[in-house]
Order: structure tokens, then sequence, then C-alpha cells
């Protein structure tokens, strides 16, 4: 299997020390080229499971520009498995897409209102293969949980809080359990990537994770994939000062609402704040001139 244990590095930027704040980043973008971040952690249990239950054929959901169908078909190739996804909206190219062919993953596109019911889907095209495996869109759901505990239990110091980008909530889930299952003085700290999608933490209330987390909802810079100058230009500053690539998508949104809340004394002075880079750098081709 592939190895996890991602190092972390702290951020040396002025604003930290005028606020007198440590920052860190856990680079989880360094575990795998393609299958990074969170992307592998949602599927390493997950793919455990299928090998227990001898299934061979991944089936899972995404869009055009999807981290997890880049990381589901190049795990699948490098474990052996066949890999299907279904691929919301009308059938189109890009370099995405082509990298999953090239892995050998097949896609069906489908319309957004089919797309909505994912079992359905799934029962309508695989209900005969006995070796079909679902997948939930972005590796959601207890197994994706469970792999995103390990990014704080491998952890060799203690922090305030933790930050990672909110999509599907999985991440959120697994850091804000572990915290809560290691008696911790620490707090899970979300930063939503979708707009007006105030009820994502349904599932992790329904784990009486309440007092473990929280999520911000104002810094989705305009809603899910939506970027903008000002978005794009910090994903530079940062590169520029620290060699460090962050995606548009999810990790520079996270990443530039810390700027922001350092700057509103949202932290405590000597506060130790580590955030959770995800991966996903695939998703600066659609956006890099």
């Amino acid at each position: 299997m592939i190895n996890i244990n991602s190092p972390v590095e702290q951020l040396h930027f002025e604003l930290f020390e005028q606020k007198k704040i440590q920052v860190f980043l856990k680079r989880d973008d360094l575990i795998h080229p393609f299958i990074s971040g969170n992307k592998w952690r949602k599927l390493k249990y997950t793919l455990q499971d299928a090998v227990q239950k001898n299934k061979t054929h991944l089936v899972s959901f995404g869009g055009a520009y999807s981290n997890h169908l880049n990381a589901l078909a190049c795990a699948a190739a490098t474990f052996g498995f066949k890999a299907t996804a279904f691929v919301r909206g009308e059938e189109i190219s890009n370099q995405m897409l082509a990298l999953n062919k090239l892995w050998g993953m097949e896609l069906i596109f489908v319309d957004r209102t089919a797309y909505k019911n994912k079992l359905e889907l799934f029962e309508k095209h695989f209900s005969n293969d006995e070796k079909a495996y679902f997948i939930d869109e972005g590796g959601a759901g207890p197994f994706g949980a469970k792999g995103c505990e390990e990014i704080v239990t491998e952890l060799t110091e203690t922090y305030d809080k933790i930050f990672c980008a909110v999509g599907t909530a999985t991440t959120l889930q697994g850091i804000a359990q572990a915290i809560k299952n290691n008696g911790l003085q620490t707090k899970a700290e979300g930063i939503c990537v979708l707009k007006g999608a105030e009820g994502i933490d349904a599932h992790l209330k329904e784990n009486e994770l309440e007092d473990y987390y929280k999520i911000h909802h104002q810094f989705h810079e305009g809603g899910y994939a939506k970027t903008n100058p000002e978005l794009l230009d910090f994903i530079k500053l940062f590169a520029s000062k620290t060699g460090i690539l962050l995606d548009q998508v999810y990790t520079a949104k996270m990443m530039k609402a810390v700027f922001t809340l350092a700057q509103q004394d949202y932290f405590e002075p000597n506060s130790k704040i580590l955030c959770v880079h995800t991966g996903g750098l695939l998703g600066l081709l659609g956006v890099l001139k």
C-alpha cells in the first residue's frame, strides 16, 4: 500500500508573526503524485473493503474536473481493479478526463437530473455485475472518514485548531472523530467551498461531533469550483513565497480563509494552527495560462 505519513511544515509569513501565531501545513499532497491528499485517505479502507468482498470493478461518480475520479482511476490501475465513472453533465473532453482514460477508466456521461440518484444509476448499469463495487462521490462514507482520522492520529504534536477544506465534509468528520476519540483539546475547523451548504454537516451531528468542529461558510469565493482574480493572485503569492502549489477548488480557499481569519484576530495569540493540504493539484490545469 501507499505510505501515508506525510510531513508537517511551518509556514513563515509576516502576518503570522505579527499576530503571534504559528501556522503549519500538513503536506498530504506529497502522499502520491496522483492519489494524493484526502483522496487516498478516503480510498484506503474503501479499497480494502472491496478486496475483502472480492469486488474487482470500482464504480464511482464525479464532475468533469473531479480529483476523486483521477485518484480512483490511478488507484484502480495501481492495484489491479477495473474502474468506471459516471460523469455529471454533457460529454466533453479535458485534461483530467483524458488522464482517467489513460489509466483505463471507462466514462459514462449522464445528465444532471439522472446523476442525482447515484444508487439508481449503479443498479441500472451494474446490477448484473457481481464484481461491481459502489463508491460514492468524492469517496464519501464511513470508510472515507475512517481514513481521514489518521490525519490526526499520525501527528507528533498537538494543535489548537486543525483546518481543512469542506466539500462532502468527510475529511472534517474524520478529523473531528479522531479529536473526540483521543480526548484532544483541539477544534476541527472546516472552510466550506460550496455556496448555500449550511446543512452539509448533518452526518457529523448524527455522530455526536458538535463539540469538536466548526464550519465557516463565508469563504466559498462564489461557490464550488468558482474562482476569481483575487483567489488566483493568492495562489501565485503563496507559491512564490513557499514553493507549494494550492488548488483553486479546495486548498487555496482554505488557506486564504486562514489568512483572512488571522487578519481579523480570530486566533488567540500563541495559537498553533494546522492546515491540511488535501492535494488535488491537477485541478490547476483548468485555470493556468
